[in-house]
């Protein structure tokens, strides 16, 4: 079937300054071998050729819509202004970062396996990020998981199968449609979104490469790399879905383990005497979750971490 026979999916890519990777990245879209879709892609006060490239293919492609937004927006702010542009006729969405692409068979693959399992409110895949296929996945040939079991093995076991990046996924659409601003956490909000698509929805599963993320070298001098906001942003997703995914005895156990990690975290960063600006941050973020910084365990923290360093290095092996 073709076109309008098969349900519409809306293509989403909020885009900043992305010449680069941005004629593979719409070029992917186009060559999709399902065709019954729209495409927005949302330019960000951009300084680059991206508006030139976009609207050449939007001038070849009727199905292709380059929108410019007047003032500059954070990502969260574009990714929400991209979302409320997919019509209301969209049964899916997919968002497309614009250095990343799809491979020919992605809407094809995840609409077949969303209609074949219409409870399901997630469709992710295998898929590449950088130079290797991302590890999590169901059990071939499992391709359907009731949402709040992926909940629960994400939280348990960091294991995130419906995958670590936007581009990866595909959404029904009236589920993005229910909120004005569909991401809403600053830390992981797409990683949040799916969360709370899951409570009350399922998970759908394609056994094929079907995406590609691209992993930048400058993302290693990232402030989150810098100063390790993904643990931060777990506490954070275990804080909130933890007592609805999880008994309570998992839950206050996990949320121990997880604290004492992160002043592990902390102890070695105290001997490595991290800038203000770090220690700001931590502190702000341990209060806003509900547990302000201990000084007397982090400074035991900070013991182990010295004594562990002493022993690797007089006992290497």
């Amino acid at each position: 079937m073709k076109g309008s026979s098969r349900p519409l999916v809306s293509v989403v890519t909020p885009v900043y300054n992305g010449e680069k990777y941005l004629v593979q990245c719409i070029a992917s879209v186009v060559g999709q071998t399902y065709d019954n879709w729209e495409y927005f892609i949302v330019n960000n006060c951009s300084t680059d050729r991206t508006r030139e490239i976009a609207q050449d293919f939007a001038g070849k492609d009727g199905r292709i819509h380059l929108l410019d937004n007047e003032n500059f927006l954070n990502a969260l702010e574009n990714h929400n202004h991209a979302f409320r542009l997919i019509s209301e006729e969209s049964k899916y969405c997919k968002v497309l970062h614009a250095d990343d692409y799809l491979l020919p068979e992605c809407l094809q693959k995840m609409v077949d396996a969303a209609e074949t399992n219409p409870t399901a409110g997630i469709i992710s895949s295998y898929a590449i990020k950088g130079t290797k296929v991302r590890e999590e996945k169901l059990p071939y040939p499992q391709t359907f998981l009731p949402g709040l079991d992926v909940c629960r093995s994400s939280l348990l076991y960091g294991s995130y199968i419906f995958g670590t990046t936007p581009t990866s996924v595909m959404m029904r659409s009236d589920l993005i449609r229910k909120y004005d601003n569909f991401y809403r956490e600053e830390l992981w909000a797409d990683i949040e979104a799916c969360f709370e698509i899951l409570q009350s929805d399922d998970f759908g599963f394609v056994h094929q490469v079907l995406t590609y993320s691209r992993v930048h070298d400058e993302r290693r001098s990232s402030f989150a790399d810098r100063f390790n906001t993904y643990i931060v942003a777990y506490l954070k997703m275990l804080k909130k879905y933890g007592p609805l995914c999880l008994s309570s005895e998992e839950y206050e156990s996990l949320l121990k383990k997880k604290l004492k990690d992160y002043y592990r975290f902390l102890g070695g960063s105290l001997i490595d005497r991290r800038e203000k600006e770090f220690w700001k941050y931590h502190k702000k973020e341990l209060l806003n979750l509900g547990h302000p910084l201990n000084r007397v365990k982090l400074s035991a923290a900070s013991v182990r971490s010295l004594l562990s360093r002493i022993f690797r290095r007089v006992w290497p092996y």
